[in-house]
């Protein structure tokens, strides 16, 4: 990390360090005002921007398109039911409803072909082929080399398999699978003795003691360098970190025995499986977990999964999932759709929300980490039941640093997905004019929402 000298005696140091056991524990800096230019938009040192991220946020079996797509296009576009969860943050991300993988002849390979078909510019050619690398290996390629981690991949529904990103079909990147898991990656030890046949930090040492206690002293010598609102951004920050280790925490513990209830004890680990409530719980831990490590620019580029292709969710007490409810749940005669399948899109649709309000809550220069952020939300099909990947939803969160405006809906019926591609890579810097395969090959980025 740079250290060039900025202030009276302040440098721009992005990590406090500790020791534990032995190993170096590292804690990264968010974007103090001291860093900053007097605007807050770029780096005194510099001049250089605030950087910007990267991310996608996928969910899976699609939506009703006639209950999810909005009617009307613009920024007076109307709450649908079934994105009526995201009403709160509906002003700080868009809607692009309507695109689709376009097929030449291709087979239709379900629950792959809508996803790498938006990740990936072109249909995949067969059940076993993807033509990588998918948009977020592209845009790390560009932004991702000099932070620690090059991109993170998470997988809320717990299993390290359930990940979109590679660059090629034999070079998947594995998902983190538990918030605790990111946590102790990030802000663990980061550093072992290359001696050692193995080191592995021991989670429950690390967050009872707090990565923040470890880095105390060097924390007070910064502090006493750093003006009042520095101070006060940096407490705001470090109160979100050791909540959030204290919520981990609660996870490796054994909880108290209640009279009343005969039930065994639950594990000591959050339980990682797809039940529905498991998921939105380590779902939103990783969020926050994720925002923070954004906001020390510890990494640029991110991929959250919430929950599969051919989504596994299931209700608490069954064993049906979301995927064979949209296949075997009859439609409600009076509804005109399928309720118990349904429920998983609000739910879906809820953890959209917390996602992006996790990315909005942490102040950053003269707005917040998501102004500095772009993130693509999507699924692999529309209409589950028919696996089509007609008109599939996109939504993107965050205006890339002012490259993007926000609060609107883009109708693209019988447009190319690549042109969603296309535009979050050029919103995000990328020297690229066209992309795409065949007859997805675009150049027509989406205008309406470039600045």
């Amino acid at each position: 990390m740079s250290t060039t000298g900025i202030g009276k005696g302040v440098n721009r140091r992005r990590f406090l360090r500790g020791t534990l056991g032995g190993a170096a524990v590292s804690v990264g800096l968010p974007f103090l005002d001291v860093f900053l230019n007097t605007n807050g938009d770029a780096m005194a040192a510099t001049g250089a921007p605030l950087p910007r991220r990267f991310g996608t946020w996928f969910f899976g079996c699609g939506m009703n398109p006639e209950r999810w797509n909005p009617a009307t296009v613009g920024a007076q576009w109307e709450l649908t039911p079934e994105l009526l969860p995201i009403e709160s943050v509906r002003d700080r991300i868009n809607i692009l409803s309507g695109y689709s993988v376009l097929l030449n002849g291709e087979a239709n390979q379900v629950h792959r072909t809508g996803v790498f078909g938006a990740l990936c510019g072109g249909a995949p050619k067969s059940a076993d082929t993807v033509e990588g690398p998918t948009l977020d290996v592209l845009v790390s390629d560009a932004i991702g080399t000099r932070t620690r981690f090059r991109s993170l991949e998470m997988a809320a529904t717990g299993n390290p398999r359930h990940s979109n990103s590679l660059r090629d079909v034999s070079s998947v990147n594995p998902a983190e699978p538990s918030a605790l898991g990111l946590y102790t990656r990030i802000f663990g030890p980061g550093f072992s003795d290359p001696n050692a046949a193995e080191f592995t930090p021991d989670p429950g040492v690390l967050l009872r003691q707090s990565s923040l206690s470890i880095v105390a002293e060097d924390r007070k010598r910064l502090e006493r360098m750093l003006g009042q609102s520095d101070r006060a951004r940096l407490d705001q920050y470090f109160t979100g970190l050791r909540q959030l280790e204290q919520q981990l925490e609660l996870q490796l513990q054994k909880p108290p025995p209640l009279e009343a209830c005969s039930i065994p004890g639950a594990p000591v680990d959050m339980p990682l499986n797809t039940e529905i409530g498991n998921v939105m719980a380590n779902h939103a831990l990783m969020a926050q977990t994720l925002a923070l490590a954004l906001a020390c620019d510890q990494t640029r580029v991110f991929n959250m999964q919430f929950s599969d292709r051919a989504s596994s969710l299931r209700m608490p007490g069954t064993t049906d999932t979301h995927h064979t409810l949209t296949h075997e749940e009859p439609r409600d005669a009076t509804l005109g759709y399928q309720p118990n399948a349904t429920a998983f899109v609000l739910k879906s649709m809820e953890a959209w929300t917390t996602f992006v309000q996790a990315l909005d809550a942490i102040p950053e220069g003269d707005g917040t980490l998501l102004d500095n952020c772009l993130v693509m939300a999507h699924s692999e099909t529309s209409e589950a039941n028919s696996h089509s990947v007609v008109g599939l939803p996109f939504m993107t969160a965050g205006r890339a640093g002012g490259r993007l405006r926000t609060g609107l809906h883009v109708s693209g019926v019988g447009e190319s997905a690549s042109r969603v591609g296309l535009t979050m890579q050029q919103a995000m810097g990328l020297n690229v004019a066209q992309w795409g395969t065949d007859q997805n090959k675009t150049d027509r980025p989406i205008t309406e929402i470039l600045t």
